[in-house]
């Protein structure tokens, strides 16, 4: 074997021999078998998992194979370690599940804007609470959501609250042409859980996301349907009509066949990730006619050459296409 150059003849210098190098291997671990758990809640690089077979709480950490920011409340994981909950004890996370859905938003604002962020993963439904009053709702906020519940393959719900405050015909009414579940209830009914009962059987059986500007009643809505949930609610500014935020983080409920999932209070949802095909999807009938007579490329918008959802005559259809250009348009306007 011929010697190391070393870079000097010097007999003084002594040099450790050098490590060999082995093969890496292509085999990696196999977890199918390994037990599951909710991602509940992420904080500060510690994951509050549920078991699913068990119902125990843990704290995990994240396998350093995984990398940054791949895991979202809602994710199902494979759990190694210590899974008996005990305090102080922290399992952790060798594997995520493929992901039913993913709750996409992108970030429009300060040195991340452009940066597409997960808020969701396996949710099944979106509920987007907007309040009637105190603060005013805001139709371009449930537009833009609406459009990222289609986009991202879940069913949209729109639940206004605070009705005892403002009358929510014509919120009604605007959203009337589409295949859409609205919820309305009070501030305060006196009676929550008989006033509820809508929202608890639209809810039971899935995994749904609260979604809503501050102050339009996330959290109390939350803390009426979840015993102990404790979110803190907040109040609306007088001057500004906007709320304050209370919950910083999304979390998770448990809830009966599935959960309830609540989020922070958002200003903007940024969909610059979403394409006119993909908010097409949230509107079958739509979709089958621009498959069938648009040319391709088509982008459908009003005045688009050759577009076959100008051409539709039916009423229904009709109002179908406007409220489809209408979330189009939404989509890069303001909330």
């Amino acid at each position: 074997m011929s010697r190391r150059d070393i870079g000097t003849d010097d007999p003084r210098v002594r040099v450790r021999p050098g490590k060999g190098s082995r093969p890496r291997t292509k085999i990696r671990p196999d977890y199918s078998d390994a037990r599951r758990g909710r991602v509940l809640r992420i904080d500060r690089g510690r994951y509050h998992v549920r078991m699913l077979d068990d119902g125990v709480d843990v704290v995990a950490v994240k396998a350093r194979e995984l990398g940054r920011g791949k895991l979202a409340v809602g994710d199902v994981v494979a759990m190694v370690g210590d899974l008996t909950g005990t305090k102080d004890t922290l399992a952790r996370i060798a594997a995520i599940d493929e992901r039913t859905t993913v709750l996409r938003r992108t970030a429009e604002e300060g040195e991340a804007s452009g940066t597409e962020r997960i808020i969701v993963a396996n949710a099944d439904q979106l509920v987007i609470v907007t309040a009637l009053a105190q603060p005013e709702p805001r139709p371009g906020m449930i537009d833009r959501c609406l459009v990222a519940a289609y986009d991202a393959g879940m069913t949209p719900i729109l639940m206004l609250t605070k009705a005892d405050l403002a009358d929510p015909a014509e919120l009604l009414a605007l959203y009337d042409a589409l295949d859409l579940q609205i919820l309305v209830s009070s501030t305060a009914p006196v009676d929550p859980h008989a006033d509820l009962t809508p929202v608890r059987e639209a809810l039971t059986g899935h995994v749904s996301v609260l979604v809503g500007h501050s102050g339009v009643g996330k959290s109390t809505l939350l803390n009426a349907l979840v015993e102990g949930a404790g979110r803190e609610t907040g109040h609306v500014n007088e001057v500004t009509g906007r709320g304050r935020h209370t919950s910083t983080s999304a979390m998770a409920f448990d809830f009966p066949g599935g959960a309830i999932i609540d989020t922070p209070g958002v200003r903007t949802f940024g969909l610059a990730h979403v394409g006119p095909n993909d908010l097409l999807r949230g509107f079958p009938d739509l979709e089958a006619i621009a498959e069938e007579a648009c040319p391709r490329g088509c982008t459908h918008e009003e005045g688009a050459i050759d577009c076959a959802l100008s051409e539709v005559s039916e009423p229904r259809l009709v109002a179908r296409v406007a409220s489809f250009r209408r979330l189009l348009e939404a989509k890069t306007g303001s909330d």
